[in-house]
């Protein structure tokens, strides 16, 4: 049985744990308001930026470009941005759930992120390449991912690329998802949510020209949309890690404030029984003596 002196060390210890939990909470929702804002604002250019890249990509006549080929996949890469730390919930759990999907036999993995990069590791899989991104992300730190799995693609190592990464959908939900990369086609999911088929595809009756050629506007178009693409999948990551961590550490400071609770009472009960029998024992020994 515990003693109130035990009872006071207990709750001495969670005090402590939930003024580290709600430090951290408060952290996480400075850096989720900025990593949040970046992710909803980035929506409508990604739009934008997917459907002009259908319209030039249907309209460009005979010239098929080599990142629009579409192969028999036997063996496919696939990038994996995942955070730095830990303590997200079941944000990394619900990430790797999907990249154990993939065959590690015939599956390449390029990392961003040290939790995406052990995992690999500890998996056995095999690991190509290993990025890294800041917070908030960069352009460049997109590029050079974009890049590895593009020349990869080019080079005919690989048939197939995907993105796994976490979909930012609001505070409380973030969704791991497989999204299609290379090659570059209908790509659904997280930068083209809510773009009509007919809007993306331009009309049956829509006429593009090309200036100076198709080939020289397609060859700068295209890499560069892979590139926006990674750097819109980065910005959606850390929105939802970060959100993913404030949540947690919200419902760990609550824990934390629930249990001191329920031994503050526990206590107060020990000490009034305490007290209680104290007094019976002086009333008897008064009774005796009279």
């Amino acid at each position: 049985m515990l003693t109130t002196h035990d009872i006071r060390r207990r709750i001495r210890s969670i005090s402590g744990t939930a003024q580290i939990t709600r430090a951290m909470q408060m952290v996480a929702a400075s850096k989720m308001r900025k990593a949040q804002q970046a992710a909803i604002e980035s929506r409508p250019f990604a739009h934008l930026l997917y459907r002009m890249q259908r319209l030039a990509t249907t309209r460009a006549g005979s010239y098929h470009d080599p990142l629009l080929e579409v192969r028999e996949v036997r063996r496919r890469a696939v990038i994996v941005i995942g955070a730095d730390k830990g303590l997200c919930g079941a944000l990394h759990s619900n990430l790797f759930r999907v990249v154990a999907q993939y065959d590690p036999q015939s599956t390449l993995f390029l990392t961003a992120g040290r939790r995406a990069a052990q995992f690999v590791a500890r998996s056995g899989r095999q690991l190509a390449a290993e990025f890294s991104y800041g917070d908030p992300p960069r352009f460049p730190e997109a590029r050079a991912m974009a890049a590895g799995a593009r020349e990869l693609f080019l080079n005919g190592e690989v048939d197939q690329v995907q993105v796994v990464a976490t979909r930012f959908v609001n505070t409380l939900t973030q969704q791991a998802v497989a999204l299609e990369f290379l090659p570059i086609g209908e790509i659904t999911g997280l930068p083209t949510v809510g773009v009509p088929a007919e809007e993306a595809a331009g009309g049956e009756h829509a006429e593009m020209l090309f200036e100076p050629n198709a080939a020289g506007l397609l060859g700068y178009l295209l890499s560069r949309y892979l590139n926006i693409f990674v750097y819109l999948v980065m910005l959606n990551a850390r929105a939802s890690e970060h959100s993913a961590r404030m949540v947690s550490m919200k419902n760990a400071t609550d824990n934390a404030e629930d249990l001191i609770k329920e031994l503050t009472l526990e206590y107060n009960k020990l000490r009034q029984g305490n007290i209680t029998k104290e007094l019976l024992d002086i009333a008897g020994g008064q009774a005796e003596s009279t």
